[in-house]
């Protein structure tokens, strides 16, 4: 890829980030946001919206290191195992051990007394939903081989990335990060190949 559609994908990445990150984060804290609407105090709302769209960025280029990354795992990942069938079952006994992983741990550390599993097992299902989601888009622009690939990306380096929300472990956080976090993993991913067509046109 040329480095000019590089750095369109990156600066597309970015305000996809500080866009996302904006709007989930008025609509996570709505209740307390509100008001300012209501008395239409234009300073104060500009003031937090610059304040999520810079978070956003961040979240944007966390995202686009762990794409980079993942993209340099996979062709490592294939040279090792030398089968795209052998690296598939790799990375889903990893999709299933991060899955597993977010309901068990997270439960075994952050859970108070009685407390039931459920919330963890919705967030850890809504991580997979969304993951089936974009690996089936995925597979439709490109070829079935992607879906494995996209999946592993989805929902292991989404994790991963989500890590310093993980740690703190507050819901606002955990929401306003994670999604778009999802968002921007899921932009890269199916826009890549539309950036590579240009570099062959």
């Amino acid at each position: 890829m040329k480095s000019r559609n590089w750095v369109r994908l990156f600066l597309s990445t970015l305000l996809v980030g500080g866009v996302a990150t904006s709007i989930i984060g008025f609509l996570l804290k709505w209740e307390e946001y509100k008001e300012l609407f209501i008395t239409f105090d234009v300073l104060e709302i500009l003031s937090v919206l610059f304040w999520l769209f810079g978070v956003g960025l961040i979240f944007s280029v966390i995202s686009q290191m762990g794409f980079f990354a993942y993209l340099t795992i996979h062709r490592f990942g294939l040279g090792i195992f030398r089968s795209t069938s052998l690296w598939n079952i790799a990375q889903i006994l990893l999709i299933i051990f991060v899955l597993f992983d977010l309901v068990y741990f997270r439960y075994q550390l952050f859970s108070k007394e009685n407390e039931a599993l459920t919330s963890y097992l919705l967030i850890a299902g809504y991580v997979f939903i969304v993951g089936l989601i974009v690996a089936f888009m995925k597979r439709k622009d490109t070829n079935k081989e992607a879906f494995v690939p996209a999946l592993f990306f989805m929902i292991v380096v989404t994790v991963i990335e989500w890590f310093p929300a993980l740690r703190v472990n507050e819901e606002d956080w955990l929401l306003l990060m994670l999604i778009p976090i999802q968002i921007c993993n899921a932009y890269q991913l199916l826009m890549l190949p539309k950036f590579l067509q240009q570099k062959r046109s």
